[in-house]
């Protein structure tokens, strides 16, 4: 899966929050996932502000949400832990992942935010421009934004929005009984069919399948044995 070359990753604080305002405008809130065949998830397991991270990209087929490919590489993290420049610690780690990639996605569900960040490009967006591919954020915590009382009942909803009164996203229960997540636009999608993406992923979890495996992947969880029986990803050593 090829990657487009928007910037370099070497950069200060100061030059990646300018990167971020320039290309924030180039995110599309168009909606141009239909029926995707493959949608993938991603995930990062960086336990220490420096040192090595573990990238995770899981490729399920859809509507089966079998998974079909499995990468995962652990390198240095060289970009210091700032908040709201995530992307430029982790992203250099996906996009290598991604490049390696045999299927192609049509859809990707990233573990962190998408435009609902102060300046609307979270990882996902920034993921989305980069592999121009649909992504959508799906964070366990919220970074920027507030929100009303979320309905106990899966599927419900209440939208997050910024201190102008701009809806970002939403505040989404995927599961009765757990912690809701937050779902905003990464790339090429919009917000109900981000909604409704994240909620067909689901399969009684809190987080939908896609990321849920990205994340056990990325932290060496139990997923591994499966995976490696099936050959999709290779025994650690």
């Amino acid at each position: 899966m090829k990657a487009d070359k928007l910037h370099r990753w070497d950069v200060t604080a100061t030059e990646a929050v300018a990167i971020q305002k320039r290309l924030a405008a180039r995110v599309s809130c168009v909606n141009e996932v239909n029926n995707p065949r493959f949608i993938a998830g991603v995930d990062i397991s960086a336990p220490k502000p420096r040192g090595a991270a573990t990238g995770a990209v899981v490729v399920l087929s859809y509507p089966d949400l079998d998974p079909v490919e499995v990468k995962v590489l652990t390198t240095e993290v060289t970009f210091p832990y700032v908040p709201g420049l995530l992307s430029f610690r982790e992203s250099p780690i996906l996009l290598s992942i991604f490049e390696r990639l045999e299927t192609t996605p049509d859809l990707i569900l990233v573990d962190g935010q998408g435009i609902a960040h102060p300046r609307r490009l979270g990882i996902a967006s920034h993921l989305g421009l980069w592999l121009d591919t649909p992504t959508i954020g799906c964070a366990k915590s919220r970074l920027t934004g507030t929100h009303g009382a979320v309905g106990e009942e899966t599927g419900s909803y209440a939208e997050l929005m910024d201190e102008n009164g701009e809806v970002i996203g939403v505040a989404l229960r995927t599961k009765a009984g757990s912690r809701p997540v937050f779902i905003s636009i990464g790339h090429r999608v919009d917000l109900p069919a981000s909604i409704r993406w994240v909620l067909a992923c689901g399969r009684s979890h809190r987080l939908p399948e896609p990321t849920r495996l990205a994340h056990i992947a990325a932290g060496g969880g139990r997923i591994e044995t499966a995976l490696q029986e099936k050959g999709l990803l290779p025994r650690r050593r």
